[in-house]
């Protein structure tokens, strides 16, 4: 069992929400929901493997950048396909981040980023943070182009 669990507010969406963003990633399932009468209070689900709990707990609450789910990407493709669906309804923001539309925050990272920036020359990361700062959607080639100049 899972020790520590990311818990979602949702105004009145969890099961909505919870039933896309399984939808996306491989080794995701609903697990469990929790019904009072006909109404939805928990869903229970695993997003590639890590559970999570949505709650519909009112418009009391809603979520910001403070929190954001972040996503480890192999490859250009994966970022370009979970960019396209997560902001089909939400919104970019800067450096690989942005909103879905429950404006929950995602941070959709290619493995490259970090590897580029953990480099021994503190100049090519130095360029390669650089490039990224002024990206939305992070571009793996721009950032390859970026260490190599």
């Amino acid at each position: 069992m899972q020790k520590i669990k990311t818990y979602l507010w949702f105004d009145n969406q969890a099961e909505e929400a919870a039933t896309f963003y399984t939808s996306l990633f491989p080794d995701s399932e609903i697990v469990y929901v929790q019904r009072a009468g006909e109404a939805v209070m928990t869903v229970t689900f695993t997003l590639a493997g890590q559970e999570h709990i949505a709650l519909n707990g009112g418009p009391h609450f809603t979520f910001n950048e403070a929190v954001s789910l972040y996503v480890d990407c192999e490859t250009q493709e994966e970022v370009d396909e979970l960019w396209a669906k997560l902001t089909d309804g939400g919104e970019e923001s800067q450096c690989g981040w942005l909103k879905d539309r429950y404006g929950l925050s995602w941070q959709i990272v290619p493995k490259a980023l970090p590897e580029l920036v953990r480099q021994s020359d503190p100049a090519t990361a130095e360029r390669v943070m650089k490039a990224m700062f002024g990206m939305r959607k992070i571009s793996v080639q721009g950032l390859l182009d970026a260490a190599a100049s």
